[in-house]
């Protein structure tokens, strides 16, 4: 009740409700709500704290940038909500607010589209060499076709990619990549697709910022390979896999192209099927079955491993 009243409490005045549709609608810092609200940035920042207090906003760090957006795991996530979907879009002050909305993302998209440009052809090298990745996605939506997700992790998010895959069919899907210039692509490409459930964050897959057994299911594609330590990546997405839960990891098997390390910053040159689950086996988890992509000269493989529904605890020290 008392969560309820205060949440209530504090979207009950016109700019803090403002705020909450539109941080409803995007990830947003301090500066572009100003912008959109022309407000001070003092009072938009008091307003905005009254929310995060409330639990109807989730705040976050990337870098020295501050996102706000709605809560999605508070106990006042669903009046937050609820509140937004009950504000008619239509109303002049919200549609005007919504407008100035659509400035900010365009101008984020702008930014994002000259990053993709600057590295397309870095990216398209790669993917020449191995199979179509639409063939990858299809092999690993079969590998998950089993699992209710409702918390979905991508470890290495790139351009968000595995959010727009399987976002669509989890209740909250976050990924966590280290450049910012990347989040800021996937940012984009996850509202540009209209999904309200996804998230990202500015994170180290050596630490990740989540609860001990807080995910159902945890994707890792073609990130491993840049991993000085690759078995303390799986050891940290094992510490928090659900049991029952389902961790994959699509990268690439053994190879000899060395330019892959010496132009592209890969710390790996693939793995063997073997290494992989013996990591696995490492961080407490059951391997599955391996799928193989073979190509010229590249083969990807998608290692999937469960967490028991009987195991209690992890504890492995490298």
């Amino acid at each position: 009740m008392d969560s309820l009243l205060q949440g209530l409490r504090a979207a009950g005045e016109e700019t803090r409700l403002r705020l909450l549709v539109l941080c409803g609608h995007s990830e947003l810092t301090v500066s572009e709500l100003t912008q959109i609200l022309g407000q001070s940035q003092p009072r938009v920042s008091r307003h905005l704290k009254l929310l995060c207090d409330a639990g109807l906003l989730d705040r976050y760090q990337e870098g020295s940038w501050v996102f706000y957006r709605l809560s999605a795991k508070s106990q006042s996530s669903l009046l937050a909500r609820t509140l937004v979907d009950l504000v008619p879009i239509e109303d002049v002050i919200v549609s005007r607010d919504l407008e100035r909305l659509e400035v900010v993302k365009k101008a984020r998209g702008m930014v994002a589209e000259q990053y993709f440009k600057e590295n397309a052809a870095h990216w398209g090298e790669i993917r020449s060499l191995h199979v179509p990745e639409k063939e990858v996605e299809a092999l690993l939506l079969k590998v998950f076709a089993d699992l209710e997700i409702k918390d979905f992790l991508d470890i290495g998010t790139g351009t968000g990619r595995m959010l727009e895959l399987f976002g669509p069919n989890t209740e909250h899907a976050i990924g966590i990549d280290s450049s910012r210039e990347m989040l800021s692509f996937a940012r984009a490409a996850v509202e540009d697709a209209g999904l309200r459930n996804c998230q990202v964050r500015l994170a180290d897959m050596y630490n990740l910022p989540f609860a001990t057994r807080s995910q159902d299911a945890i994707t890792v594609h073609q990130v491993l390979h840049y991993a000085e330590e690759p078995a303390k990546v799986i050891i940290e997405a094992s510490r928090v896999l659900r049991p029952g839960g389902l961790l994959a990891i699509v990268d690439f098997a053994l190879h000899k192209i060395e330019n892959l390390q010496t132009e592209h910053a890969h710390r790996q040159m693939g793995f063997k099927p073997a290494q992989i689950n013996d990591y696995f086996e490492l961080a407490g988890l059951e391997p599955k079955e391996l799928h193989v992509l073979k190509g010229d000269p590249l083969t990807v493989n998608i290692w999937s491993a469960a967490r028991p529904g009987n195991v209690q605890s992890i504890g492995v020290a490298l």
